[in-house]
């Protein structure tokens, strides 16, 4: 499994495309007016404590007031409060905690009007950016992400993630961090920590108390609201939380970028900082590693797979639902239940894909085929599961149900990636599917007609499609030709509409 990451850098976004084995599975953007990215630190201010809600309204400075709940709060968040104030007022300058003396633990079922007031200064992260018409989802239980571990401000627990799952490991980790622990933080250790030296960890440690002693000095008589510690950029933030061996390349379109994630590459694995590469060439760098093209196909309300069957996804406000349609595939299975199960597996293959290329999240509810069989519904859902298992959004995933649907619910932190492919009518008002889209259903089409035996088929379409079929080397017809021994005659035709086309037989019939 080979995984490659493409960057293109425009004036004002990086987009960020994430390959496996050549296929498009993540899209992420990172744009210059983005203020509030998960991760994110503001020092603010308690706008309003509602004890109907339990939970407090802050200002930070979005349109929306941040939404903090008593249960987000953190059990030492009167400590946090403590120190803000002797911080901000100069009276403290000791960042470290070590002789910093703790208030009592809040209680965990207590009430907000006893925790926080109205106009008072608070530490909150932003856990959830805003999406739709909802403000930023905010916690003030700190925590500063690094590559090998996560430091927990106002905490003395060390917990080691569940991925690892050798207790040999985990315990060894536990003695490693202990050494080296600050007194007043706790420690989470990552998963990619698995099998690192102490030297390691300690570096990361340090690396990320620089960045707390940065955020504390920020927070001398501050302004309210403002940002005190920014998360990584974009791009820096997903290596770190997703690089590992099996990456294969990274390429990048700007050499300032370039730079910055050269260096990052190899402070995080030097052994590795070969694979980051720039990219030259007056070919976008999208189009090149077709990019583009998967983009148009992977985004529309219908999404084409193997075999002839296709997804249908329809989004609603609360939730999305998926239709999964065996479409036009012949059946060489033995009967309707393998059929059924084949068209599923496919189909939870590119359903788990779509999750995360999308990065759909909130409640989502998939309609499989129906199966007979209680084997093959296990089968499924062992399958998707597996599919899922990289995804790094939190999810559940329930069995399916006697009526083939499966529900998964998956956690939302971003606005859900929505890229429009449908295109303005060259030959009128209103809009097409994108141009790229026709080509693949008249390969769809094709392979309909060759499945059914027809000998000499002829194809009749505008000029502008009939050229891109027939032009370069390998062209499309040329592709067909080497795919199912078959060649295809193309006709231009000058009365077609851009988007027309028919398929022919030898007496002239349409066949299509």
């Amino acid at each position: 499994m080979d995984k490659e990451l493409i960057i293109r850098s425009e004036s004002s976004a990086v987009d960020f495309a994430l390959l496996k084995d050549g296929k498009l599975i993540e899209l992420n953007k990172d744009e210059d007016g983005n203020k509030f990215n998960v991760g994110d630190i503001f020092i603010a201010k308690i706008r309003k404590a509602v004890p109907g809600l339990n939970a407090a309204f802050v200002n930070v400075g979005y349109e929306k007031d941040g939404f903090l709940h008593y249960h987000d709060l953190g059990p030492q968040v009167s400590s946090m409060l403590k120190f803000i104030k002797r911080v901000s007022t100069g009276k403290l300058k000791d960042y470290s905690l070590k002789n910093f003396t703790f208030e009592k633990d809040i209680d965990k079922d207590g009430v907000i009007t006893d925790v926080l007031k109205s106009n008072q200064s608070l530490l909150v992260q932003v856990v959830k950016e805003p999406i739709s018409t909802k403000g930023p989802r905010i916690s003030s239980e700190l925590s500063i992400a690094g590559r090998y571990i996560v430091l927990v401000p106002f905490s003395n627990r060390i917990s080691v993630s569940q991925k690892i799952e050798s207790k040999e490991e985990k315990d060894r980790l536990k003695r490693l961090v202990k050494s080296i622990k600050p007194k007043g933080f706790g420690i989470i250790v990552r998963t990619v920590a698995e099998g690192k030296k102490v030297a390691e960890l300690d570096r990361d440690l340090q690396n990320l108390m620089g960045r707390w002693t940065g955020m504390c000095k920020k927070m001398y008589k501050p302004h309210h609201p403002s940002k005190v510690l920014g998360e990584l950029n974009r791009a820096s933030s997903l290596l770190r939380d997703i690089f590992n061996d099996s990456f294969t390349s990274i390429t990048v379109d700007d050499e300032t970028l370039y730079t910055q994630i050269k260096d990052y590459v190899g402070e995080i694995a030097p052994s590795k900082e070969s694979i980051v590469k720039l990219y030259q060439s007056n070919v976008p760098i999208f189009e090149k590693y077709g990019i583009e093209r998967q983009i148009k196909t992977s985004f529309g309300r219908t999404v084409s797979m193997s075999k002839g069957a296709y997804l249908v996804i329809e989004h609603t406000e609360a939730m999305h639902v998926i239709d999964v349609n065996s479409g036009n595939r012949s059946n060489k299975s033995r009967n309707q239940e393998d059929t059924a199960l084949e068209v599923n597996m496919i189909s939870a293959t590119e359903i788990a894909r779509q999750l995360r290329l999308r990065d759909m999240g909130g409640i989502i509810v998939v309609d499989f085929i129906d199966m007979g069989k209680a084997e093959n519904r296990k089968t499924l859902f062992d399958h998707l599961r597996n599919e899922m298992s990289d995804d790094r959004a939190k999810h559940k995933i329930l069995p399916p149900s006697k009526f083939g649907l499966i529900q998964i619910t998956r956690q939302r932190v971003r606005p859900e990636m929505n890229i429009k492919t449908r295109e303005e009518n060259p030959n009128g008002t209103g809009e097409i599917e994108a141009p790229i889209l026709l080509i693949n259903k008249i390969k769809t089409d094709l392979e309909k007609l060759i499945k059914k035996d027809h000998k000499k088929i002829t194809l009749s379409a505008h000029p502008f499609i009939a050229a891109f079929l027939t032009k370069g080397f390998p062209s499309p017809r040329s592709q067909w030709f080497l795919d199912h021994k078959r060649w295809v005659k193309i006709l231009p035709r000058d009365a077609y509409t851009y988007m027309e086309y028919h398929f022919h037989d030898r007496e002239g019939n349409e066949i299509l």
